[in-house]
């Protein structure tokens, strides 16, 4: 009894990390089924339609189910940051995503969307959110992996390098399956989609990470994450549904029959934007943000892995060089976030009655912005990622430096 107890608390214990382990995995499927969809002659604008259709019709009824009680009034407010969220994270990043997918890799672009957290730490400095906090060991980790993040994607767009083979395959269901229909097919051997697709993967990262500010706002007003992520997939549906219709004139596009566009639109909506919400929640809660985030890196090992088994894509130096440095700079942005999150949860205590309650509201806010921001991951864009970004990043640097001043919490300067 007492070595089956044992089992099962280990089992217990790991559960988080095989349901991240199996949400990576998961949502690197994504990249391949596009894939192999667009490669069928798919028309992209109507995949992601359909995939936001899919994930409305998956999300919706769990918000309507497990928050029917809890849910506050929707307002205006929420509503229209519900539609810019939708815009820049879902709908608009979502068709950089997938254009850049087709003219570059799925390696590749699995590799850029690492750069969202330093982007976002950027944009959150330029907009006043943040400050780069120089004098702290955390600012200075988060702008050094900024940094180290930038200089990883221009090694992996720039710099090709020998080619590494890994393992012999003569699997390539591109070329098995190859009957890509005009625009496609035509745009992809033209040299300038060697700049294109790399200008595209960028611009899908500075939309994401705009949209999770006004994500961190809008989690402050209306803090429950099935709702709000059920208005933002309504909304990305009523986006891109218009996107497609006005952009894509050929009606046949829209017909899906039992074939791998029926499987990429289920599989992307239904699996990677509905199911794959139920875990990452489920890790936030039990484990937090910062654990959730640490597994970013996880999908693009399996995207290289399958897309050089399966679609039969060419590693290079230059390639595994510049994702291994992204990677490393995503991890030392974490770093210095959680180092960030742990001294402004020890200056808590310094606080009076008053203060601490008002403390508690801005990091209780701030728990919800971050999970709200880790199940957004999901369905704002195929690969998963976690914006670093403090809405109050300048009032906790303001407690730092007065608590340098102050050190002994009782006596009042």
């Amino acid at each position: 009894m007492g070595t089956m107890g044992r089992i099962c608390n280990t089992i217990n214990d790991l559960k988080p990390a095989m349901m991240m382990v199996t949400a990576q995995i998961a949502i690197a499927g994504v990249n391949i089924f596009c894939k192999l969809a667009a490669n069928d002659g798919m028309s992209l604008r109507v995949l992601v339609a359909y995939r936001f259709m899919f994930a409305t019709a998956t999300v919706l009824p769990l918000a309507l189910c497990i928050e029917r009680k809890k849910r506050p009034k929707l307002t205006w407010t929420v509503i229209g940051q519900g539609f810019t969220c939708a815009l820049f994270g879902g709908s608009l990043a979502q068709n950089f995503y997938a254009q850049s997918l087709v003219l570059t890799s799925a390696t590749f672009a699995a590799a850029i969307t690492n750069l969202i957290p330093a982007i976002t730490f950027i944009m959150a400095i330029l907009f006043g959110l943040e400050r780069l906090g120089w004098g702290t060991m955390a600012g200075k980790a988060k702008i050094v992996g900024t940094l180290m993040g930038i200089a990883g994607a221009m090694l992996l767009t720039f710099y090709k390098g020998i080619e590494i083979n890994l393992w012999p395959t003569h699997v390539d269901l591109l070329h098995e399956g190859q009957h890509q229909v005009g625009h496609v097919a035509a745009s992809h051997h033209k040299s300038i989609n060697h700049i294109l697709g790399p200008l595209l993967a960028l611009a899908c990262c500075f939309s994401t990470a705009f949209s999770l500010m006004i994500q961190a706002k809008m989690s402050q007003r209306y803090p429950c994450h099935y709702s709000s992520t059920a208005l933002i997939c309504m909304m990305g549906s009523l986006q891109a549904v218009i996107f497609a219709f006005c952009m894509e004139r050929d009606w046949r596009q829209w017909k899906l029959g039992w074939n791998i566009r029926l499987l990429t639109v289920v599989y992307s909506g239904t699996i990677a934007s509905g199911l794959m919400v139920t875990f990452i929640m489920f890790c936030v809660r039990m484990k937090g943000p910062l654990f959730v985030s640490v597994f970013s890196p996880l999908m693009l090992v399996v995207v290289a892995i399958a897309s050089s088994l399966l679609l039969n894509e060419k590693l290079h130096f230059g390639s595994v060089a510049g994702g291994g440095i992204i990677v490393c700079a995503l991890y030392l942005v974490l770093w210095g976030k959680s180092k960030e999150m742990k001294r402004i949860a020890q200056l808590m205590p310094s606080k009076s009655s008053r203060e601490s309650d008002q403390v508690d509201n801005v990091v209780t806010s701030s728990v919800e912005t971050r999970k709200r921001i880790s199940i957004s991951n999901i369905i704002g864009v195929a690969p998963n990622f976690l914006t670093m970004t403090d809405t109050d990043g300048s009032d906790n640097e303001e407690e730092e430096e007065n608590a340098e001043k102050n050190p002994n919490p009782n006596v009042k300067v």
